[in-house]
């Protein structure tokens, strides 16, 4: 009997397999600038859709924009993808500007909360420089060309929608409603679908499909671990910030060798803070100026310029910082506030510790053989030439330059194996010496 209801289970189990999946919407969450992690995440949701035979992918977005090229990767994706995409702004208070509004207009369904804007899309030359005009010319044509290419096939307003490239437009909900940039507003997902419930949907190869998403299921698709991580690092106030830690840790395992754990927090912060860099368009010559910053501590430090070249090191660490990533919007740049907010303490931090190294270097070892070396030593017998004196609390073997009687002071002025090499000591040196006894 046991063996047949196994048997049955496992039937029914393998049936279930063979089985399709019930038809799911599949959603992805953005809510950060536009880079590669994005670009890997979104693509990651497609395939995965794909393979489910999901029926839609939802893409709930809140961006102030981001880099060109993992833009165009999106576009890219969503454009190929076999399964309808579904970009809604939400939530309300959102947008989806810059990078953001070129990858809502090449969505199947462009959608947007009450309250959320979208527009802005002029591009910015990386680190808000100034270029010639035919640079500028040239990829302002690029990015319009892109917005007109998409939006003709979606059949959305191709003159306004280039208008946000060309003039930086920006619109609400509404006036992208009324210039059909989007096709719906929807206080929520669950109203998205049921005013798309049954009506056509453009693909980018012209053809047609209907979705019947309302009431359906709809599935959380998260980031990987590493993705999760590699999420957060990529805030450049965050490389920063473990480049700047790491690079204090470092320093400290150096001045105190055989610590381990700086040295190892050091290595391990640098390194991911230079993974980071490497995705983010990064000035490598703003991390010359973040060298120079720590040499110019240890400067301050040796020399002791009353702060001079201290405060000029805090000038050049905070000037690398901001120089560091060569975004195309704020968010994706060192802020002040991070910059200051790092460099003050690390400089003051890295001073004081060099200072420490510096002045125990200096300092006249006291233990050990080394220590005898110009200690005051008192003579317990005659020294003509060898006898023995007393110094440290020990008594030793000695040999004097100058044959001195029992009681005199001596200056110890070498070591050699267990005989010490004295000479008699001034008027000088017994007054500034102190005898240990």
């Amino acid at each position: 009997m046991i063996g047949r209801r196994t048997f049955a289970l496992l039937g029914w189990l393998l049936l279930a397999a063979a089985l399709p999946l019930p038809a799911q919407v599949l959603k992805v969450v953005i809510n950060g600038t536009i880079q590669p992690i994005t670009d890997e995440y979104i693509g990651r949701a497609i395939v995965q859709a794909e393979r489910t035979h999901a029926q839609a992918v939802l893409i709930e977005m809140n961006t102030p924009g981001g880099l060109a090229d993992s833009t165009r990767d999106i576009i890219e994706k969503i454009l190929a993808s076999p399964v309808p995409v579904i970009l809604y702004v939400t939530p309300s208070g959102s947008r989806a500007a810059s990078a953001g509004f070129f990858i809502l207009e090449a969505a199947d369904v462009a959608a947007m909360a009450p309250g959320t804007n979208t527009g802005a899309a002029h591009p910015v030359q990386l680190g808000g420089g100034k270029i010639d005009d035919v640079m500028k010319e040239k990829i302002e044509n690029d990015s319009a060309a892109l917005m007109r290419s998409v939006a003709s096939k979606r059949g959305r307003n191709v003159e306004i929608a280039e208008s946000a490239v060309r003039q930086s437009k920006s619109f609400t909900d509404q006036e992208a409603l009324n210039n059909k940039l989007i096709d719906y507003i929807a206080p929520s997902a669950e109203d998205l679908f049921r005013q798309m419930q049954g009506k056509p949907v453009r693909r980018f190869n012209g053809t047609s499909t209907r979705l019947e998403l309302a009431g359906k299921p709809v599935l959380p698709f998260g980031m990987t671990l590493k993705q999760r991580i590699l999420n957060f690092i990529m805030d450049p106030n965050i490389a920063f910030l473990l480049l700047a830690i790491g690079a204090l840790a470092l320093y400290a395992e150096f001045n105190h060798p055989g610590a381990v754990v700086p040295g190892v927090v050091g290595v391990v912060f640098i390194l991911l803070a230079l993974f980071a860099l490497n995705l983010l368009p990064t000035r490598y010559a703003a991390l010359i100026l973040i060298l120079g910053a720590f040499a110019m501590f240890i400067l301050e430090a040796k020399f002791a310029t009353h702060g001079v070249v201290g405060l000029g090191g805090i000038a050049m660490l905070t000037l690398g910082a901001l120089l560091l990533v060569d975004g195309p919007i704020p968010e994706m740049r060192v802020s002040l506030v991070t910059a200051l907010a790092v460099s003050v303490p690390l400089g003051v931090i890295t001073v004081f510790l060099m200072d420490i190294a510096l002045r125990a270097r200096r300092n006249k070892v006291t233990t050990g053989t080394q220590g005898l070396v110009g200690a005051l030593a008192v003579a317990r017998t005659p020294l003509s030439p060898s006898g023995k004196v007393f110094v440290h609390g020990e008594i030793w073997d000695a040999v004097c330059s100058a044959p001195l009687g029992a009681g005199e002071s001596v200056i110890v002025r070498a070591v050699e194996g267990l005989v010490l090499q004295v000479e008699p000591a001034t008027a000088a040196q017994r007054s500034h010496a102190i005898v240990t006894s």
